[in-house]
């Protein structure tokens, strides 16, 4: 007999935010979030996101024996851009046993018809810096820093209850080349010259970046996304935490900031260093020993995450990605990085896809939300 309990307690918390770790543990390809974060999802002084959204966590136990876990949220700022009756399934882990999804799905139903809602849909998490979307191909393959990984029993689990596809998105790996392309070096340098845009970000520290320009990055991050699957757009002290996050996690030779003669933000390349085999050891804990792992794995990589590009709309389709992707490519080549993969890409956003077209790329990851009605 499965039962499910509210999470009420900084102790029920704790078990809520150890249960992937204890699940998953000896598995080589899944890779945790951090503790913290996990640990304070519904904490309103801790996670921002709260700001536009609510959250119930639940857990599931067998007997005495924790079996899994699962977070209801409601999007109130995603229901009143898109007009729909929400609620959102996040944070889903349980074991291969129908009863217990099943169990843990209706929690989440049961706080949605509290609140009014008419429809399921998930894994989505607070807003688009959260981890989404169950893994539904590549579960051979490790997880990056942004990603859930899954075991393969997850979708037919959430099929079994009555769920159906609702937005897909593919990963790849790239292959890095000797050299940067001429081709898109002339593209990137004719682009240049015709538009006037100019880089900020190679010769500048994250401090200066985030201070000129951190949030226009995100402005213009939110007007190009605006049309994507349940985009949220960040606001308020989301933004601020956002941008705590990337003055912490991101090397700026990674980085691309284009902008105008009017020094405004027209195009964003975020390429991040792979924090994975860090966060492994450490088991997603901030220990010292973890701290100095990311700050290696910060300053000197050796495997990079190709998180998002964001072109504003009236510069799209003008080249302005050769800029960014051929001085990125430079550093990345002159670095050595070793491995090269993307985070998830919607299958329907092909503007976005296309951007990786200057390199040679493999798809070796497919995962996708469900979603029905209540």
């Amino acid at each position: 007999m499965v039962t499910i309990k509210e999470v009420r307690s900084r102790s029920d918390m704790r078990k809520f935010a150890r249960f992937p770790t204890q699940h998953y543990k000896g598995n080589p390809y899944y890779v945790p979030s951090f503790y913290s974060d996990e640990k304070n999802a519904a904490n309103p002084k801790k996670n921002f996101a709260l700001q536009g959204s609510e959250i119930r966590c639940f857990l599931a136990y067998k007997g005495d024996k924790l079996v899994g876990r699962v977070a209801g949220i409601i999007q109130h700022r995603y229901n009143e851009i898109s007009g729909r009756k929400c609620i959102r399934f996040s944070r889903f882990e349980c074991i291969n046993d129908g009863e217990v999804a099943a169990a843990l799905i209706d929690a989440v139903i049961a706080y949605g018809k509290e609140k009014g809602m008419d429809t399921i849909h998930g894994p989505w998490g607070f807003n688009d810096q959260d981890r989404e979307g169950m893994l539904t191909e590549g579960f051979d393959r490790r997880a990056t820093y942004a990603t859930n990984y899954s075991y393969d029993y997850y979708p037919k689990l959430i099929e079994a209850l009555g769920f159906v596809p609702e937005s897909e998105w593919v990963e790849y790996n790239f292959k890095i080349p000797e050299a940067v392309d001429p081709r898109l070096e002339r593209i990137a340098k004719y682009v240049s010259e015709k538009t006037g845009l100019r880089e900020v970000a190679e010769d500048a520290s994250m401090k200066k970046l985030i201070k000129h320009y951190g949030y226009k990055v995100l402005t213009t991050m939110n007007e190009a996304y605006a049309k994507l699957d349940c985009f949220v757009p960040l606001e308020g002290r989301e933004m601020d935490n956002v941008l705590d996050q990337f003055a912490t996690v991101i090397n700026p030779r990674y980085l691309s900031v284009l902008v105008d003669k009017n020094d405004d933000v027209v195009a964003v390349g975020v390429i991040i260093p792979s924090l994975c085999s860090v966060l492994q050891k450490s088991r997603g804990r901030m220990t010292p020993c973890a701290i100095l792992g990311l700050l290696r794995a910060i300053k000197h990589p050796k495997e990079l995450e190709m998180v998002l590009v964001a072109v504003r709309e009236d510069y799209q389709k003008k080249g302005v990605n050769a800029i960014m992707m051929a001085r990125i490519a430079r550093d990345i080549i002159e670095d050595q990085i070793a491995h090269v993969a993307s985070n998830p890409e919607l299958v329907t956003n092909i503007a976005v896809q296309a951007q990786w077209d200057v390199f040679e790329r493999e798809i070796v990851k497919k995962r996708c939300t469900y979603v029905k009605a209540i």
